[in-house]
Formats: structure tokens, C-alpha cells, sequence
């Protein structure tokens, strides 16, 4: 069934075409009547007309002019254009709006019936074609989550050991696939690394979108099809190819650099690819597992393709660190350029290889963290406290990704120690710090571990160097500011005694006030009740 729609300004016509058109013998369920082109649009917009009969000659807008919304807003109507005159331009115009009809009054009735008869037949026909349209995207959307599932399964079960062949078959028969055991495929997986601030981090489902168009769009070749391309773990990717004939590893190489350009150029990120072992459908469960050890076990340089085929194990290797003594020296020297160039290096001189082991750069960050924390404790900087907050442990948990990202949290941990240790060795400029601090926080808790944790340096050393430069003990220290503040609160507001006292950072008033008369000579409410003999 579907529904109609008539539009004439007369009434008479309208009424007419209404009651004299057997519509439900032509399968028309509903038929709509407008007087202009706004009644029509309204209707239009509510219902899903697909045969529209119309005037062209009306006061409020043309019948011509209403086909021409139709088209440009996209709705799938046959118009039968109805009209008093037989003139060229208007039927010229009915073309190049692509009416079904372009017909001459009077009305007569039974040819009226026919062209509609017709009508419908084509929009029936056309709503067979949008039909089969939307079920071959919704098949084709339905086939990709059905191969993303197949494969994420496949994958995931190959964790812990190699899939067997007649688990696979297993999952092709169960969800009929059109795969055979002796397909040829080969899985891919693509690491990113997201700079800060870039849309990989900010908007995610974005970034997803546009990755997923590079990815089928480069990897767009007579030679395989992309069977999947799904997210396995924060920023990495598992693309499985399927080979028509032989693998051609030169031209999956080519695509591969293609697409670490093309993620630089559009994607704004860096990329490295790790090429697995094509292998048959039945025996890819090898493969797949050889792949996740890989990704895992093997430390990666951006913007690099690293091949299952070299035949690289991923045993523990040897780690021979580099001159702990020469970088301990150039941190003493306050050289951090120096200390850089002597580790990046050593880094460079591991991945000139085809590869080595990510345990290797977990034992190399190891020594260099022992390296920095030491010399640090021996300047008095607790490190610990140093490196706390979101910047530190996002660097650090970086850090094994990739060597860019071992060398940018070695870059950070090297010149903090040596800026801090520049800082920390001029005890003027700590205590200026130091009393600077405590001025401003006169209320906060201010004990000696308090503030050696602001300061990142050891209690003791904070402590005699505060009163080597001041003369004063940072305890005094603390306990004049904060009664100087209070003298300040008690003559310039209206506080009570205890407020002020809560304010400096006395919770018991007892307290607060005894140390009040220690350091003044009166109570706070003496002071704040004493006039001038009392008030500066």
C-alpha cells in the first residue's frame, strides 16, 4: 500500500479527483488533498507520499515549483503534472524535473487512471530498488561484524596457545562464512602513538573513523582483500588480509610504508607496522599467537616495519647496559645535552638490529631510574616526591612503547634531576622560597615533612639549610609568621579570637593562644582589646 498526494488550488478539482479516481483499486491507502504548495511541502515533509498529482497554475506557488523542492530535497515521488494550457516551457520545465506525466485538462477520468496505474508501478518498482539497496548495506554492515567477531575471536583464543584447525572450521561453519581452510591470509598489526592534544586522544570515535577510511583505502589491491580491521588493545590495530594468489611481501611492504606516511600526514600520529606470517585459514591460529608475542616482546621505533619473517625469536636476550659511570659523571657535571646524546646512542645502536627484546628496555629504564633517584638522594632531593603527578607517570608508562618514548621520559627525568639539583644547591634562593611559601600558606599544615614534600628535598637537609641562610629555625620560622598574621587579622578584622586563631593554622585555641603570649607578651584578646599600647 502506499499513499497519494493531491494539490490543486480549485476545491471543485480536488473534491473531484478524490471521489471519481477508484484509489483503492490501484492500491493507494491514503490520499492526502493541499490547496497550495505550503499545504503540500507540510504534508510532504509528515508523510510518505510517493504519487503526487498537482496543478501547475496556482496563486501561492506552482506546481513546477513544488516538484522542484521534491527533487532538491531528495523524495521519491511520481508527479503528474496537471495543466490548462498546452505550453511548451511548462512542459520543457516537467521534464528537466523528471515528471512522470505531463497532462491536459479537462480531466478525463479513465486515461487519468491509467497514467496513474502507471505511476504507481514505477514507484513500486523503485521502491523494490531501495529495498534491495538498504539490505545489501544492512547485509554488508552485518558481514563486517560478523568477520570483526569471527577474527577477534580467532585472535584473542590464540593468546594463550595456537587456535587448532578444527576450532576454526568450527567458527567459519557456525556463522557461514565464505572462507575456505585453505584460504591464504595474513594478519597485520599497526601500533599508533598519539602526540598530546592530538585527536587520536581528544575524539576518539573521529580519529577511529578516519583511521578505518585510510586503512581500506590504501590497502585496496587485486592481490588480497581486507577481511578485518579492528582495535586489539589501546592503539593497536589488527588488519588480516586474504590473499588471492601468493603473497607478494614486497608490495605489502610498500603499502605499509604508504599508510606510516599517510598516518604522519592526515592522522597526525606516528605509526609502526608488524607484518605476521601469511599462513592457510586452518593453520592461521600459529600465526596469529607469533604475532601478539611479537608486538608484545619486541621494542619498536616509530614510524618502522618489522617482519615475522626474519625469523627473529623473541627470547630473553642479554642486556649489556651502557657507561652507568660516564652518565653518572655527566650528571654531576650538570651536562644533561651530553647525558642525551651518550643514551640515545646507546638506543640507536640496540634498534640498528632487526630487532630486540622489550625487556631489554625495561632493564635499560631500571638502571637509568636508579641512576637519576641516587644522584639525586645525594643532593638531599627526594625523587619520589619530584616526579609525582599525571605529567611523570603518563611519560612513564609511555616509555616502553617505543624508543621516542623511552628517550621523551628519559629527557624529562634527566633534566628535572639536574634543574632541581641547580635549584636545590643555592640556599639562598630555596629559603627565599621556603619563606615565600610559608607566608602564603600560613594556615596549611607546615610541619618539616610538610614542606619537604613542596620541596621535593630531604627533611634534614631543608631544615639546615633554611637556617644556615636565615639565621632562624624553620619551627620559629613558621610559628612568627603565623602570629604575625594573626596580629594583622586582629587588628584589621572583625574575626573572633578563635576564627583567627583557625585561620592561622590553629585548630586549639588553648594553643594558640599560649603561643600568642609567648611571642607577644598578651593574650589575642588582650591584644585585640588593647588599643594602641599593644598595636604597632
Amino acid at each position: 500500500m502506499m499513499q497519494a498526494l493531491l494539490v490543486d488550488d480549485d476545491y471543485f478539482v480536488v473534491t473531484a479527483l478524490e471521489k471519481k479516481v477508484d484509489w483503492a483499486s490501484l492500491g493507494i491507502d491514503t490520499v492526502h488533498t493541499a490547496h497550495n504548495v505550503a499545504q503540500a511541502r507540510d504534508i510532504l515533509m509528515r508523510h510518505p507520499v510517493r504519487i503526487l498529482v498537482s496543478d501547475i497554475e496556482m496563486p501561492q506557488g506552482s506546481g513546477l515549483e513544488l516538484l522542484a523542492w521534491i527533487r532538491e530535497e531528495g523524495y521519491n515521488v511520481q508527479a503528474i503534472l496537471l495543466t490548462n494550457y498546452a505550453d511548451f516551457n511548462y512542459a520543457q520545465k516537467a521534464i528537466e524535473l523528471r515528471s512522470f506525466e505531463y497532462f491536459l485538462k479537462p480531466i478525463q477520468f479513465d486515461k487519468l487512471m491509467l497514467i496513474i496505474r502507471k505511476a504507481i508501478e514505477r514507484a513500486r518498482e523503485q521502491q523494490r530498488e531501495e529495498e534491495a539497496i538498504q539490505e545489501g548495506y544492512y547485509w554488508k554492515q552485518n558481514q563486517a561484524k560478523l568477520l570483526e567477531h569471527f577474527w577477534r575471536k580467532l585472535i584473542s583464543d590464540s593468546v594463550s596457545a595456537p587456535i587448532k584447525p578444527a576450532d576454526v572450521s568450527r567458527a567459519v561453519a557456525s556463522q557461514n562464512l565464505a572462507y575456505g581452510m585453505d584460504d591464504l591470509v595474513q594478519p597485520l598489526m599497526i601500533n599508533l602513538f598519539h602526540s598530546a592534544g592530538g585527536m587520536g586522544l581528544e575524539e576518539k570515535s573521529l580519529f577511529d573513523f578516519a583511521l578505518l577510511n585510510v586503512l581500506y583505502e590504501l590497502y585496496r589491491h587485486e592481490s588480497f582483500s581486507v577481511e578485518t580491521a579492528l582495535e586489539y588493545g589501546a592503539h593497536h590495530w589488527m588488519v588480516v588480509l586474504r590473499w588471492n594468489g601468493e603473497p607478494d611481501s614486497r608490495k605489502l611492504e610498500e603499502l605499509c610504508w604508504a599508510f606510516i606516511e599517510q598516518a604522519g600526514r592526515s592522522l597526525k600520529c606516528d605509526a609502526c607496522c608488524i607484518v605476521g606470517k601469511p599462513a592457510r585459514l586452518g593453520e592461521v591460529g600459529a600465526s596469529l599467537r607469533q604475532l601478539l608475542q611479537w608486538n608484545i616482546g619486541i621494542a619498536k621505533r616509530r614510524n618502522r616495519i618489522y617482519s615475522a619473517d626474519s625469523g627473529a625469536g623473541t627470547a630473553e636476550e642479554a642486556y649489556a647496559p651502557p657507561d652507568l659511570a660516564r652518565l653518572e659523571g655527566l650528571l654531576e657535571q650538570s651536562l644533561p645535552d651530553d647525558f642525551m646524546r651518550e643514551t640515545s646512542s646507546y638506543l640507536s645502536g640496540l634498534s640498528d638490529q632487526s630487532y630486540f627484546a622489550a625487556s631489554v628496555l625495561g632493564l635499560f629504564r631500571l638502571d637509568m631510574m636508579q641512576l637519576v633517584y641516587a644522584f639525586l638522594k645525594s643532593k638531599g632531593i627526594q625523587a619520589n616526591q619530584l616526579y609525582q603527578g599525571k605529567q611523570s607517570e603518563r611519560l612513564m608508562a609511555d616509555s616502553l612503547n617505543s624508543i621516542e618514548d623511552m628517550e621523551a621520559y628519559l629527557q624529562y627525568l634527566v633534566t628535572t634531576a639536574v634543574s632541581y639539583r641547580d635549584f636545590a644547591e643555592q640556599p639562598t634562593t630555596v629559603a627565599e622560597e621556603i619563606k615565600r611559601y610559608v607566608h602564603a600558606h600560613y594556615g596549611d599544615d607546615l610541619t618539616r615533612l610538610s614542606l619537604a614534600e613542596i620541596f621535593y628535598l630531604h627533611p634534614d637537609y631543608l631544615a639546615r639549610i633554611f637556617k644556615k641562610e636565615t639565621g632562624v629555625s624553620l619551627g620559629n620560622y613558621v610559628i612568627g609568621a603565623r602570629i604575625e598574621a594573626a596580629k594583622g587579622l586582629l587588628r584589621t578584622t572583625g574575626l573572633s579570637v578563635f576564627a583567627v586563631g583557625k585561620k592561622v593554622g590553629y585548630s586549639n585555641y588553648s594553643y594558640f593562644a599560649k603561643v600568642f603570649k609567648q611571642e607577644v607578651g598578651v593574650s589575642p584578646n588582650e591584644y585585640k582589646q588593647g588599643g594602641t599600647e599593644f598595636k604597632e
